[in-house]
């Protein structure tokens, strides 16, 4: 009787290593010079990238400790002729940089505070109750994330400008808390799904009300969701400048102003007597809390982004 399932060489059993010369080994071969030829173009594509983006922050560091004849005549990369602060000292008093940095950390940590709180308690209602209209209003969070924020522009001016909080800091706050809630929604929402139902039912049972919960039981399980998606939101409105430019403006605007908007000051105020040691000294200030609040938080922001997409 004939065998229809044989072939011209024996299968090889599984887990067993194929035999050099084989078809099967140089198929694996293959493979594995393939893999590697991948390999090496991703690292080299990756270097590029991060040569890409390194430069210009290096350039701008450099510059900020030069004067204005050694940015534009000497080497771009060369080293200051001396290293001196009096650049940054110049931006911090005369340019009031000092001042508008200050604005920004203050608007930043409590709306930042703001969306992390009512997104947080949103997102944990959507994902982990069952109630009529859920998957709509979880799509109409999600929906301001296709949303450009330049056409919202007139709407807020007209609505801030009825509520009476054009040029308040109040009136800049809510906006940066609508405008980030769609994300940390949409994020928290997929992160508060993968938690465990067994603790909050045994929460539950021990007599622990919805609030204490949410604030002792479920939030502290979902920490790294929310290191990561506050890094997200402290970037998103620290570089914010749409925004601001829209709302604050009027009568002693300049003292609210937020560093967005101070350093785009300093960089069309003067034209050609512009500063431009002291333009850049700001520009450093205003990156460097970003890459320490990045440094210090990595692990954090890597965890909770692969928390959210392996779960």
């Amino acid at each position: 009787m004939t065998n229809l399932m044989s072939s011209d060489s024996p299968a090889v059993p599984p887990g067993t290593a194929p035999r050099p010369g084989s078809r099967h080994a140089a198929a694996a071969s293959r493979d594995k010079r393939e893999i590697k030829l991948f390999s090496g173009f991703a690292h080299v594509a990756l270097a590029v990238w991060g040569l890409l983006v390194i430069a210009p922050l290096i350039w701008v560091v450099l510059a900020s400790f030069k004067s204005n004849t050694e940015i534009f005549t000497h080497a771009p990369f060369s080293l200051p002729s001396q290293i001196s602060f009096e650049t940054y000292k110049t931006a911090w008093t005369e340019a009031h940089v000092g001042r508008y940095f200050l604005n920004s950390v203050f608007v930043v940590a409590i709306s930042t505070a703001g969306t992390m709180l009512l997104g947080s308690m949103a997102a944990y209602v959507l994902a982990r109750y069952k109630f009529f209209g859920n998957r709509f209003i979880y799509y109409l969070f999600v929906s301001g994330l296709a949303f450009p924020v330049f056409l919202a522009l007139v709407p807020l001016f007209l609505i801030l400008q009825n509520l009476n909080l054009l040029n308040t800091y109040t009136g800049l706050i809510l906006v940066y808390i609508a405008y980030s809630l769609p994300f940390t929604v949409f994020f928290m929402t997929a992160f508060f799904k993968t938690l465990p139902n067994q603790i909050a039912e045994a929460a539950i049972v021990d007599g622990a009300s919805h609030t204490r919960l949410f604030f002792q039981v479920m939030l502290p399980m979902a920490k790294s969701g929310l290191v990561s998606i506050t890094i997200f939101n402290i970037v998103g409105q620290w570089n914010q400048y749409l925004l601001p430019v829209a709302i604050m403006q009027g009568a002693g605007a300049e003292k609210k102003w937020v560093l967005t908007q101070g350093i785009a000051n300093i960089s069309v105020s003067a034209g050609y007597q512009a500063n431009w040691a002291a333009l850049f000294a700001a520009l450093t200030l205003s990156i460097l809390p970003m890459i320490i609040v990045y440094a210090f938080f990595q692990r954090q922001i890597q965890s909770g982004l692969t928390a959210g997409a392996t779960k």
